[in-house]
């Protein structure tokens, strides 16, 4: 059913099913609907609106749009001057949903940042930093991966953190469970989740963020993938090289520093399984940081 690409780091290359993401696309967009549908039923509270606008659904709506526009790049390949802006299409469903809500005055357009203080935006909050909020989030979470787990893992060590201190947390509980079930055979190398589900869980990550109004503890949780991204942007302009590890049949290594992989495997030899779980200890130790800072301010 799936079509099937090499493991790079594995002896021999074999071939592993690739785009299982979209088992996510689906498994999310029905439990955000069953969401919806029982709390018109039967008023549980599962669910939150602004002014008529379900949460479940604008989420639904995002996480299609973005396991439609990662498994058009599985079959495509497209190149990345088109690849970085695409998820400016899934941020419509988000914009109007915070758009509504800025007529009643139901969500907070500022951003309160540590050492900086509180940014007012207005209506720019829900025309740009909304669609900035999902381009940034949804590109850098799809920059971080090429080992098995990356791409799996620490999304899913975000989700948790803000599920942590989210009221919404309900909306969230199926997918990172499914997620974390993908993560799993991801891990042990039998299956890719492919662009279909980096780019569906980074928008799920960057739209639950806005919906549970976290996105400082979202910044703060995403540095190492900012960092990550800038370092690669950086390389890919100035010096025109790529990233790129050697792989001896046991270990993993580079000669240059030009990713986050790269940087931690500079002249010091890893197995993926130790690169994975050095990253994901990171993002961890950072995901704990933007939770903090949220219950303190």
């Amino acid at each position: 059913m799936f079509p099937k690409v090499p493991d790079q780091h594995k002896v021999g290359r074999p071939l592993i099913p690739n785009g299982l993401g979209v088992l996510f696309v689906l498994t999310t967009t029905i439990y955000l609907f069953s969401i919806y549908f029982s709390n018109r039923i039967f008023t549980l509270g599962l669910d939150t609106s602004v002014n008529g606008v379900s949460a479940a659904l604008t989420l639904a709506v995002c996480v299609l749009f973005g396991g439609f526009m990662g498994l058009l790049d599985d079959f495509m390949d497209l190149k990345w001057r088109y690849k970085a802006f695409m998820p400016l299409i899934a941020a419509l469903p988000l914009m109007y949903y915070a758009f509504e809500g800025l007529q009643n005055g139901a969500i907070r357009t500022s951003i309160s940042l540590p050492f900086v203080g509180t940014l007012e935006f207005g209506a720019y909050y829900v025309f740009l930093i909304i669609p900035l909020i999902v381009m940034i989030v949804t590109n850098t979470v799809n920059q971080l991966g090429g080992l098995n787990g990356l791409e799996t893992v620490c999304p899913a060590i975000v989700i948790a953190g803000l599920m942590a201190v989210s009221p919404s947390y309900i909306l969230m509980v199926g997918p990172l469970f499914f997620w974390l079930a993908l993560a799993y055979f991801n891990v042990r190398g039998k299956i890719f989740v492919g662009n279909a589900g980096s780019f569906a869980i980074g928008i799920t990550v960057a739209s639950f963020a806005v919906i549970s109004d976290l996105k400082v503890s979202l910044l703060i949780s995403l540095l190492p993938y900012i960092f990550n991204s800038a370092i690669i942007l950086l390389s890919v302009f100035f010096v025109r090289k790529k990233a790129a590890v050697t792989f001896d049949g046991k270990r993993l290594s580079s000669t240059s520093r030009k990713s986050l992989v790269t940087t931690i495997t500079y002249h010091r030899s890893l197995t993926e399984r130790q690169i994975v779980i050095l990253i994901s200890a990171i993002v961890a130790l950072f995901t704990l940081l933007g939770v903090l800072t949220q219950l303190i301010t």
